[in-house]
């Protein structure tokens, strides 16, 4: 394998928000890496130095190995040195403002994930499927009274956020709140998504952003958590705020950045994957006759969108020893972005990977990322598509997009903000 270090100039959009608003651009980066880099570092100027790995198999050997690549030791996304130091200097010297799931290493991990286990296992997960349907029907049926809306922005972003805030218990008018949050959150850096007043080119400022945006969220859950702990009830909000970790209760820092990961990847992701796949099917009439000819390729048809649209696109992991990697020195403290988007699209494991096939068979994708670390609400979020597909296919009798689709700037979770859709229905 070549020794060479990956040009700079050709990675640096890699970790620029605003690239991602030309998804094929970033895209057309990695096939490039895993063709002539797939395994090499990098050193964009400001950054530390970071192995980029861009393969399926090294992703999945990575991402199994927690011991020996962590996940809480630097930040999950790319930061400059500058930013990672007020990061800590916010933290109190950890390298996260959050302190979530995916911040995590073991023990801590496997204590704080068992928490809300159980209620997201399969068998549990199978208890929601008349109450998510029920839902679901009622965003078909505001649909149906129109024939042009934006997918994303009117259903996509807001069918997953009630499930789950309905799971979490919070009230229906206080969703906005969460969306908006997650937005924050999530999708700092888009100048349409962001939260309002930021500086999207002064990194201090956007540090800043992320303590805001956990004091605003901290101040919604403090008066949940204490209703939570004096009355609970048969909700997530319970489940978190009386959590043992270690016998004890959580630190307040665990149990609020707990409420941030259920409250928005719980349904963030899921949105992302929603609205991507909705913009594949209103480019391609031939997908949608071919689904609703055959609604047995459901199941398959949604795991080839979470495939395709990978929305937690990376995440960074640190080495605690020295390892080789597919022929690589790997050293004890390196850091190496992990590229699941990459890594779904390796045309070693998937035929003609972008392309969109609903029979893909197999499809051992790793949108839910793989290890221990996999996402916690995984089959929730298979159940919220399966239902959702099931019950609008069906009744779709035309779909074509009605203007230009926009991406989320985004470098970490990434969607379409936008998905403006012409259709009738039934």
């Amino acid at each position: 394998m070549s020794d060479l270090t990956i040009p700079p100039e050709l990675f640096a959009p890699v970790w620029n928000p605003a690239s991602y608003k030309h998804r094929e651009a970033v895209e057309d980066i990695f096939t490039t890496l895993r063709r002539d880099y797939p395994l090499a570092k990098v050193e964009v100027p400001g950054y530390d130095p970071h192995w980029v790995v861009t393969k399926y198999k090294d992703v999945r050997e990575v991402s199994r190995l927690d011991e020996i690549f962590h996940s809480g030791d630097v930040s999950k996304t790319p930061v400059s040195k500058m930013a990672e130091q007020m990061l800590k200097d916010y933290s109190g010297g950890q390298p996260h403002i959050f302190r979530t799931l995916v911040h995590m290493d073991k023990p801590d991990h496997t204590e704080y994930r068992n928490v809300l286990k159980d209620i997201f296992m399969p068998q549990s997960i199978a208890t929601l499927e008349s109450s998510v349907r029920e839902t679901v029907r009622g965003y078909i049926d505001r649909m149906a009274q129109k024939t042009e809306c934006d997918f994303a922005d009117e259903f996509a972003m807001l069918y997953p956020l009630e499930v789950i805030c309905n799971l979490i218990g919070l009230p229906k008018e206080h969703h906005a709140i969460m969306l908006r949050l997650t937005q924050w959150f999530l999708s700092y850096a888009d100048p349409d998504l962001c939260r309002p007043g930021s500086k999207l080119d002064d990194p201090e400022h956007q540090v800043r952003t992320w303590q805001i945006v956990y004091d605003e969220i901290k101040a919604y859950y403090d008066p949940v958590i204490a209703d939570r702990q004096a009355h609970p009830r048969q909700d997530v909000a319970s489940l978190i705020a009386n959590g043992k970790i270690n016998g004890k209760p959580m630190d307040e820092r665990g149990m609020i950045s707990y409420f941030v990961i259920a409250s928005t990847a719980g349904h963030d992701t899921t949105a992302a994957t929603m609205g991507n796949t909705m913009w594949i099917l209103a480019r391609n009439p031939e997908l949608l006759a071919r689904m609703k000819a055959d609604p047995k390729l459901i199941p398959g048809f949604v795991e080839e969108s979470i495939r395709i649209s990978t929305p937690p696109m990376a995440f960074i992991r640190s080495a605690t020893q020295d390892y080789e990697l597919s022929g690589r020195q790997i050293r004890k403290g390196d850091r190496l972005y992990v590229s699941y988007l990459s890594a779904n699209k390796d045309e070693e494991v998937f035929d003609d990977p972008f392309a969109f096939k609903p029979d893909r068979t197999p499809n051992r994708h790793i949108g839910f990322s793989y290890g221990s670390h996999i996402c916690l609400g995984q089959h929730l979020a298979r159940l919220e598509m399966r239902v959702l597909w099931e019950e609008l296919i069906p009744r779709l009798e035309s779909l074509e997009m009605a203007g230009e689709g926009k991406w989320q700037e985004s470098e970490f979770v990434c969607g379409p903000k936008s998905v403006p859709i012409r259709y009738t229905m039934k």
